[in-house]
């Protein structure tokens, strides 16, 4: 069983930035894709950025774009979120994600959150 654990969210102000780490620990983990997703009070969770996990090209959502990088080091297990320029909108729970194979359709490991709040 793959477990993820996230750290490194906070409450930080508007133009600030944050550091988000997905740890992977269990099997050996080699997924396809990992994924930042965040969900905010009474939203729907949203994928934010996506990573091949062997390389390639990576996957943003247009209100983050040239403000978040995600980032990996596969021998640690882990990939970050570099969250820069933050804006209050950005405040939400944000949940590390891993998906197996790309012909699965649900991402299949989740970490438990981390609250990010950037107040104004």
């Amino acid at each position: 069983q793959v477990q993820l654990v996230e750290s490194g969210g906070g409450l930080v102000q508007a133009g600030g930035s944050l550091r988000l780490s997905c740890a992977a620990s269990g099997r050996t983990f080699s997924p396809y894709y990992m994924g930042w997703f965040r969900q905010a009070p009474g939203k729907e969770r949203e994928l934010v950025v996506r990573i091949r996990y062997s390389g390639g090209p990576t996957y943003y959502t247009d209100s983050v774009k040239g403000r978040f990088t995600i980032s990996r080091d596969n021998a640690k297990n882990t990939v970050y979120l570099q969250m820069d320029s933050l804006k209050p909108e950005d405040t939400a729970v944000y949940y590390c994600a891993a998906k197996s194979t790309l012909a699965r359709p649900n991402y299949d490991y989740w970490g438990q959150g981390t609250q990010v709040t950037v107040s104004s």
